[in-house]
């Protein structure tokens, strides 16, 4: 039986950070995770690339060119998104979370969800905290194991299979 599963061979990533600058109180405090988790895997600082974008819903967008640039092994995706008194948030909330996983399995570049779908500002602060409970660390964390287990998987070509 072979099992396929996640490395800690990350310093040849490279990786892609996309952030949302709406509500950038937090969001910022979602990239420092992001990169502080990074740092604490040994990924060389010259391997990431931070995307700025206007918010949320631009996310999937700038996720899958950075993805079709061929330049990327993952995507990590950062947002936040704070229930208002309308439907707003659903929409916002449903159409970044269909358009990564399009994205994703469109380009075959794994992204990973780092976008906040809170109640309130106090959740959404709480989530983007110091550490490794933040959700940017775990969204970078999941990047990289996400990527390393990719990487051991074969890619069907037309009728061949490509390591």
């Amino acid at each position: 039986m072979r099992t396929i599963e996640a490395t800690r061979a990350t310093r040849a990533l490279r990786l892609a950070v996309v952030v949302s600058t709406y509500h950038d109180f937090v969001t910022d405090r979602l990239q420092a995770g992001a990169v502080a988790a990074l740092a604490a895997a040994n990924v060389p600082p010259d391997s990431v690339t931070i995307v700025r974008v206007p918010g949320a819903f631009e996310v999937p967008m700038a996720a899958r060119r950075a993805a079709e640039t061929g330049e990327f092994d993952a995507v990590i995706c950062l947002g936040c998104l704070i229930r208002g008194a309308t439907h707003h948030f659903e929409y916002i909330a449903s159409a970044v979370a269909h358009g990564l996983m399009s994205a994703a399995g469109d380009t075959g570049v794994p992204m990973t969800f780092g976008v906040l779908t809170t109640n309130s500002v106090e959740e959404a602060v709480e989530r983007a905290g110091e550490g490794p409970n933040n959700k940017g660390w775990e969204a970078a964390v999941a990047a990289l194991e996400i990527a390393t287990v990719v990487a051991q998987l074969p890619r069907r070509v037309g009728k061949n299979l490509e390591p």
